[in-house]
């Protein structure tokens, strides 16, 4: 069930709402999900989307499948939309305002949900963000989709979250390269964890439950 409520209100267990939320370039669009017991949530995910000048926003089917998982692993999941996108004001900003709404949101959640662990999740462009938003908000663990690691960031290597890390790529993703992604994790000490989606594209079309399959197992083997 979806509903309206003010951004001051939090939804009732089960349930989804859509908030406008008022952050560093004006409103933004939130679709969030409480988890089954309210009362003593396993903690909160923050999920960010595609890239906005490429069709990207919070309805992507990958960003709604982390959400499902997050909300299935007992979480508020919280997806929204990047300034610019849908209902979101502002514009477009090269991950740099991207970054600025990811932290403003995780910590409007954090004030709502005292205490709560927090799993930042990103698809793609969202991936990229998220892991230069960790490095500020410090999150309990981390959840990238075929991140585009090489495109965004001017590091050899991004700066690794200190946190246990998840990976998602498949080998046969034409937008973002599968080598490169590896290339990259190599870097990493530790490397994350990589789960690879044989044969599976950039947007996992009909490989979505093979996604989940990833994702949730990873939440819950870490949530200790």
């Amino acid at each position: 069930m979806t509903n309206q409520i003010s951004p001051t209100e939090m939804p009732r267990a089960g349930e989804t709402s859509e908030l406008l939320i008022p952050g560093p370039a004006g409103l933004i669009e939130v679709m969030l999900t409480a988890p089954g017991d309210v009362a003593t949530p396993a903690g909160i995910a923050v999920i960010c989307h595609p890239h906005p000048l490429m069709g990207g926003a919070m309805s992507n089917k990958v960003v709604y499948s982390l959400a499902s998982s997050a909300s299935k692993a007992g979480l508020y999941s919280l997806r929204f939309n990047f300034r610019g996108v849908g209902r979101s004001e502002g514009l477009h900003d090269e991950g740099r305002g991207e970054t600025d709404d990811t932290l403003f949101l995780v910590d409007w959640l954090r004030q709502r949900v005292p205490g709560a662990r927090l799993v930042l999740m990103g698809f793609s462009f969202g991936g990229f963000v998220s892991v230069k938003a960790a490095q500020q908000a410090k999150p309990y663990l981390q959840v990238s989709i075929a991140p585009p690691f090489s495109k965004y960031f001017n590091e050899p290597v991004p700066p690794r979250p200190d946190c246990p890390w998840l990976v998602v790529h498949g080998t046969a993703d034409d937008v973002v390269s599968y080598d490169d992604t590896v290339q990259v994790l190599n870097g990493f000490d530790p490397p994350p964890e990589l789960a690879t989606l044989k044969d599976a594209g950039h947007f996992f079309h009909g490989r979505l439950a093979e996604v989940q399959g990833a994702v949730l197992p990873f939440l819950q083997k870490n949530w200790v």
